[in-house]
């Protein structure tokens, strides 16, 4: 898809070398997504463009570049690997967020701020949005996987969260369903979405813009 905005990529000094693609917006941001599996997320700011919502400019942290699956999850969700889970989200919160800043000179409140993810990122937009409310106002968590799972006590406050599965992905909706479950047993602001799909991300990026307009207005 074409795009009106602009790409930039950067690698970023994390595991040897970490690259972060940005799309930014033909209009100055009125809000950032920052995703986990970035070089998939990244590529959809044409969507945010067909859709009728601010402009808003994602950030996209590359997953690891290593073949075995567990590294990924290891690094996205908190009870596998703590040490390197630490690691992974210092990189995320502190050192990407830092040259968005230098680099962009964009810098908004908690409010105009999501972190989002699909599958295994999923539970890392998850578990960052719940570690950093003050930070990252809006969870967007499509087709989470279940190795994070809700807390049997939920932090205080709690970000807004716009979860998303598909019915043919059984396992991955039910790890949705609990979660909005949970959050809204703890006062959540919450928007769950069922869709006749399957673990793809079609279903993740038709989905964006619907996240986008929720958090941050048409």
């Amino acid at each position: 898809m074409k795009i009106a905005g602009e790409l930039v990529t950067e690698t970023l000094e994390y595991d040897g070398g970490r690259q972060v693609t940005v799309y930014v917006p033909p209009d100055p941001p009125q809000a950032v997504v920052f995703a986990g599996d970035g070089q998939l997320i990244s590529q959809w700011g044409g969507y945010l463009e067909a859709a009728d919502v601010p402009p808003t400019m994602i950030v996209g942290a590359y997953r690891t570049s290593d073949e075995d699956e567990m590294v990924r999850i290891h690094e996205y969700s908190p009870p596998f690997d703590q040490e390197r889970f630490a690691a992974h989200e210092r990189f995320f919160v502190e050192d990407v967020r830092r040259w968005v800043r230098s680099r962009f000179s964009v810098a908004l409140p908690a409010k105009r701020t999501a972190v989002c993810g699909v599958s295994a990122s999923g539970e890392l937009s998850l578990a960052i949005g719940l570690r950093h409310p003050d930070i990252y106002g809006t969870v967007f968590s499509a087709s989470p996987g279940g190795g994070y799972r809700p807390p049997a006590v939920m932090p205080s406050p709690l970000p807004r969260t716009y979860l998303v599965a598909g019915t043919l992905e059984p396992f991955f909706l039910e790890n949705a369903t609990r979660w909005a479950a949970a959050l809204r047993d703890a006062g959540a602001d919450v928007e769950m979405r069922e869709r006749v799909a399957s673990h793809d991300d079609v279903m993740w990026r038709e989905e964006f813009p619907l996240m986008v307009a929720w958090a941050f207005g048409r």
